[in-house]
């Protein structure tokens, strides 16, 4: 439970620090250190994996002293931690508009688009998720067993509600967000294979937007909508 709550608390606490609106200009400067911080070694570990990543290739990437990395984070380990958590808390969020009131099609479609959104903004988030779990998720296990467990049985029990009162097709209502997520995931995670069959040197806008729309469409007409 404990190493569970540090996993999300950090992602909480970066949030809230960038929404205060009482904020000091420390904690400001603290914020968007952190930020580039987070983004650069997204970037790192999404190429070397976490043995292969370097505190002084984060601080480098993130044009901080690696000293800013030990202060803020600690170790290699911590801020290993803190980039999951902030990627699977922003892969989460969508999820909230998926409630038992909501118009079926509008829900799933938005949060469909926000996950393909994402993938094209934040691929590298992307890699290092799929790397963790590629080797057993030994840092994210219980959440996932927990927490994400929970909220995708939740979330399910809704989409099975829509089922039952017979405003969408009968669909697995728990396997449709394993298709939720390997469909849009993939652009992201093997971007360089869909580049290498379009004939592009890497997925641009123009490519993001058909492929939503591919993905959006296939997924809503799956459960008749």
């Amino acid at each position: 439970m404990k190493e569970r709550m540090t996993l999300t608390a950090k992602a909480a606490q970066t949030s809230a620090r960038a929404t205060g609106p009482e904020a000091s200009s420390k904690g400001l400067i603290r914020q968007t250190n952190e930020a580039l911080i987070l983004l650069a070694a997204e970037r790192v570990f999404a190429r070397t994996g976490f043995s292969g990543a370097t505190m002084a290739a984060i601080s480098e990437g993130s044009g901080l002293p690696k000293a800013n990395l030990h202060y803020y984070f600690g170790s290699k380990d911590v801020l290993y931690r803190a980039v999951l958590a902030r990627i699977l808390n922003d892969w989460l969020v969508p999820t909230h508009g998926i409630t038992q009131d909501a118009e079926p099609r509008a829900a799933l479609e938005q949060y469909i688009r926000a996950k393909m959104e994402l993938s094209a903004q934040r691929p590298d988030g992307s890699k290092v998720f799929a790397n963790e779990l590629l080797h057993g998720a030994p840092v994210v296990k219980e959440l996932l067993s927990t927490e994400l467990r929970q909220l995708v049985i939740d979330k399910a029990t809704v989409v099975q509600g829509w089922i039952d009162a017979g405003r969408m097709a009968p669909v697995d209502a728990t396997h449709l967000f394993f298709t939720i997520w390997a469909a849009t995931q993939t652009y992201a995670d093997f971007d360089v294979q869909v580049s290498a069959v379009l004939g592009t040197e890497s997925l641009g806008p123009k490519d993001y937007a058909r492929a939503t729309e591919h993905v959006v469409g296939l997924i809503l007409r799956g459960c008749g909508l």
